[in-house]
């Protein structure tokens, strides 16, 4: 997955300081899905053979150390290489990409429901897949907005792009982060968020069901909360909430006026 250039400028410049700050690397690489990714990737494969996957930037920077993380970033900065029109297009996808996953980590800390660290994790991979499709399907994101536009209670966003391309962003991003070997959860979630309508519907009392749930709840609030349906989808009308919105807000207990003080105070917080 393309990194965004801006951030392995500010990377490589701090990994020149005589003592790079492990603190601001980890802070800057969880700004950037593609180098989260490849991070986690490396830091939960057999060579460090941990009982645990790990789900959280700063535990990887901290165990991997400087030298590797600098090796890293330089053999990210390699298969960054975009044209200009690519990087422009998938501004939008990166600044949303953050905010979602910023969204999800208060989110969660406010509502209890998840841990925190592994909440931002999804927020920040939950649409992996879209910079990919966009890289293999120059139309991609005319269909995106599309499919935005079609989603209802009968219609699921990939529904669209499975007509259109025969896969979609979530099924693309579900391989993606298990490449990363990101742990089975989180891969589950990414490979259903589009698909919470069916979740949240499925009465079944599974540890794996609740635990999808869960982290599912928390990235639809933060979704609807940083109008990724504005800002991918090319929308005034969050469809999707509108169908699953209410199913999420009961599972977690709150009440629509609730909902709607948490979604203006978070508004507030991160400047929307």
């Amino acid at each position: 997955m393309p990194p965004q250039p801006q951030i392995m400028v500010d990377l490589q410049f701090e990994q020149y300081m005589p003592d790079p700050d492990l603190e601001t690397i980890a802070k800057l690489i969880s700004q950037d899905p593609g180098l989260s990714g490849a991070l986690l990737k490396l830091v939960n494969s057999p060579h460090f053979g941990l009982s645990n996957k790990i789900g959280s930037i700063q535990r990887a920077v901290n165990l991997l150390g400087s030298r590797s993380i600098i090796n890293l970033i330089n053999a990210q900065s390699i298969k960054g290489e975009m044209s200009d029109e690519t990087i422009v297009t998938l501004n939008r996808f990166w600044d949303t990409a953050q905010d979602v996953a910023m969204t999800c980590l208060t989110l969660a800390k406010r509502t209890g429901v998840q841990a925190a660290d592994e909440a931002y994790t999804l927020g920040l991979f939950h649409d992996c897949g879209v910079p990919l499709m966009l890289k293999r399907f120059p139309d991609y994101m005319d269909v995106l907005v599309q499919a935005y536009a079609q989603a209802d209670e009968e219609t699921r966003v990939v529904d669209t792009e499975n007509r259109v391309f025969n896969t979609n962003h979530s099924v693309v991003g579900y391989f993606t982060a298990k490449s990363w070997r990101l742990p089975e959860h989180l891969t589950a979630a990414i490979a259903n968020h589009h698909n919470a309508l069916a979740v949240f519907r499925d009465e079944s009392a599974r540890n794996t069901q609740s635990q999808l749930k869960n982290l599912l709840a928390v990235l639809k609030m933060a979704e609807h909360i940083c109008a990724s349906y504005r800002v991918l989808g090319n929308q005034a009308v969050d469809h999707e909430w509108n169908v699953v919105g209410p199913l999420v807000l009961d599972y977690i207990g709150l009440s629509e006026y609730d909902f709607e003080n948490l979604k203006q105070n978070i508004r507030e917080l991160s400047g929307h």
